[in-house]
C-alpha cells in the first residue's frame, strides 16, 4: 500500500478547516429563522420592538454568507459555466480550477482583504455601535467578517490549488460529484 503524498494532508486540513467553519456557522441560519420570529411575534402581538435582536438578524445573515463562502467553495457550489466545464476530463477541469484560482479567486480575496483593512481597524479603534438607539454595540465585529472572509477563502484556494496540482501531476484525481456533495 503506497503512503499518501505529504500534499494530501495538508488539503485534507484546510478542507477541514472549511468544513468545520462552514457547518458551524450554518446553525446560524436556524438562529435567525428563531430571531426574525421572535421579532414578529414581540412587534404584531406585543406592539413591541426590539433594535438589538433585529439587527442581530443584519449580522447573522452577514455571517452565515460571508463566512461560509469558503465551505460554499469547498463543495463547488459558487457559479460556475457548467456547459463549459461538465464535459471536461478530469484534467481539463483541474486546468480550470488552477487558473480561475490563481488569476481571479486569489486577487479578488487579496483586493478585498487589503481594501477593507484600514475600514475594519478604524471600526475597532472607535469600537464602533449601532447608530440606532438601542442597537447592538459590536458592530466592529460584523466587519470584522470583511477580513475573515478573504481569508479564509484564501485558506480553501489554496486547497485548490494544491488538489488542481495534484491531478495535473498525476498523484491524485477530482473527486466525483457524488462525493463533492456528500458531507
Amino acid at each position: 500500500m503506497s503512503q499518501p503524498h505529504p500534499v494530501t494532508g495538508l488539503i485534507r486540513f484546510l478542507d477541514g478547516f472549511s468544513e468545520w467553519t462552514g457547518r458551524l456557522i450554518a446553525w446560524l441560519t436556524l438562529l435567525m429563522v428563531i430571531a426574525t420570529f421572535v421579532v414578529v411575534v414581540m412587534r404584531y402581538v406585543f406592539e413591541q420592538g426590539n433594535i438589538a435582536l433585529q439587527e442581530s438578524v443584519v449580522y447573522m445573515h452577514s455571517f452565515v454568507f460571508l463566512l461560509g463562502a469558503a465551505y460554499t467553495l469547498k463543495h463547488d457550489g459558487h457559479v460556475r459555466v457548467d456547459i463549459i466545464y461538465r464535459p471536461l476530463s478530469e484534467k481539463g477541469k483541474a486546468w480550470i480550477n488552477l487558473f480561475g484560482t490563481l488569476f481571479l479567486l486569489l486577487p479578488v480575496c487579496i483586493f478585498l482583504f487589503w481594501i477593507s483593512w484600514e475600514y475594519v481597524a478604524t471600526s475597532w479603534e472607535l469600537k464602533e455601535g449601532s447608530q440606532e438607539a438601542g442597537g447592538l454595540a459590536y458592530r466592529y465585529i460584523l466587519k470584522t467578517a470583511l477580513l475573515a472572509m478573504p481569508a479564509m477563502m484564501i485558506l480553501q484556494a489554496i486547497a485548490e490549488l494544491l488538489r488542481s496540482l495534484m491531478v495535473l501531476a498525476g498523484k491524485s484525481h477530482l473527486p466525483p460529484a457524488e462525493e463533492e456533495h456528500a458531507l
